[in-house]
């Protein structure tokens, strides 16, 4: 086994953003890719000190002033020896900046060239500013998040930015290198939140289409219409998260929660529903979290404590795959996804900003990087 990561060799640049940007290429620095970071002059734009800011890990760092030409013709050079270039602004913004695909291909046509955006690069709203709740709400995958009988709860912003964000401009730009290889042509991948968003929600859709599901909040499987689908509290204000959907596993959540019999064939009588999400909401109020997570651990039954995130590192089974760690005294998610053949190297801490200044335009093939630093195009740290 080698360590490093399968993305060894691949050189990346990141035109400095904030989060689905950002988290999109710490995944691919987590994964062994050399991603330089190229940050604006001025204050961060996530409001997160840099040496905390998790997002910003695994890279080094690099202040250039985009709008000094010189800035911009520097990372149009840089882009010789890179793989891939990442950017968040929205439509048009790199292009007058002298930075946009066909400014790049002029130098590297192999560049593959990862656009992150709310809205997309086409559409009516495709120049608007936006978040991730309102991206999340135009596809329809907020509506269907919450309870029957009240508002949507928008769910962090992990199922718009991060889910249907980063996660797609991975998928994109690792397809697209594949594709580059053969080809010898670079391409742009378009990742739009709502396009990843709505991809999200594609087996609701097949769902609906089948009849199985109802385009109403929480009268459905998963989403809190089923009384053995849901989360519930516990004696001492704790909560206990049930998904005993199979019947195999219901038999045995119902048996260990102490249901009796008739109360647990209510499972197949709609009508009965009420009553058996009462006497279930009982049964997890008589004991404590604690106690509960003691009588499901290690069952079928599927049920689990709703731990909170500084809870959720000291879990013995998430302990036991260190699927927390400490990264420069921060406790953070390790690298995910595992390889079994080229293991992820533990992660370096955030840089500081500007820090790597010289050493990357050196590496990198830029040889007048002091008189860039002396003209204030380059800030180095």
């Amino acid at each position: 086994m080698t360590v490093g990561g399968p993305l060894t060799g691949v050189k990346v640049i990141e035109l400095a953003g904030i989060g689905p940007g950002p988290y999109a290429a710490m995944l691919l620095a987590d994964m062994g890719a050399e991603v330089v970071r190229i940050e604006r002059p001025g204050p961060s734009a996530s409001g997160i000190p840099p040496e905390l800011d998790v997002l910003r890990r695994n890279r080094r760092s690099v202040v250039i002033d985009l709008r000094d030409p010189r800035g911009a013709q520097t990372v149009q050079a840089m882009t010789a020896h890179a793989d891939v270039l990442l950017e968040g602004f929205r439509p048009g913004v790199t292009e007058r900046l002298g930075l946009g695909p066909a400014d790049c291909w002029e130098v590297n046509p192999r560049l593959v060239y990862g656009r992150m955006t709310g809205w997309g690069q086409t559409g009516p709203l495709a120049h608007s500013a936006g978040h991730d709740i309102g991206y999340i709400a135009l596809t329809g995958a907020l509506g269907a998040i919450g309870r029957a009988g009240e508002g949507p709860v928008p769910p962090l912003n992990l199922l718009g930015d991060f889910g249907g964000g980063s996660t797609f401009l991975v998928i994109g730009v690792l397809a697209a290198l594949l594709e580059a290889a053969q080809s010898g042509q670079g391409q742009v991948v378009d990742a739009a939140i709502v396009d990843g968003a709505s991809s999200l929600t594609a087996a609701l859709h097949g769902m609906m289409a089948a009849g199985g599901w109802k385009d109403r909040r929480g009268e459905n499987l998963l989403d809190t219409g089923r009384p053995w689908y849901d989360t519930y509290q516990t004696a001492d204000g704790q909560w206990m998260a049930v998904g005993a959907i199979e019947p195999k596993f219901y038999a045995e959540f119902a048996s260990l929660l102490g249901l009796p019999d008739e109360i647990a064939a209510l499972r197949d009588d709609p009508d009965g529903w009420p009553k058996l999400r009462s006497a279930i909401a009982d049964a997890f109020a008589s004991r404590s979290r604690e106690e509960w997570a003691t009588v499901f651990d290690g069952t079928d039954a599927c049920v689990a404590p709703v731990l909170s995130l500084t809870e959720a590192a000291h879990h013995p089974h998430l302990a036991a795959r260190d699927t927390f760690i400490d990264v420069g005294g921060v406790v953070q998610p390790a690298p995910a996804p595992r390889f079994s053949r080229t293991a992820v190297a533990h992660p370096k801490p955030p840089a500081a900003v500007g820090a790597d200044a010289r050493e990357v335009l050196a590496d990198w093939g830029i040889d007048d990087a002091e008189g860039l630093i002396r003209d204030g195009v380059v800030h180095a740290g």
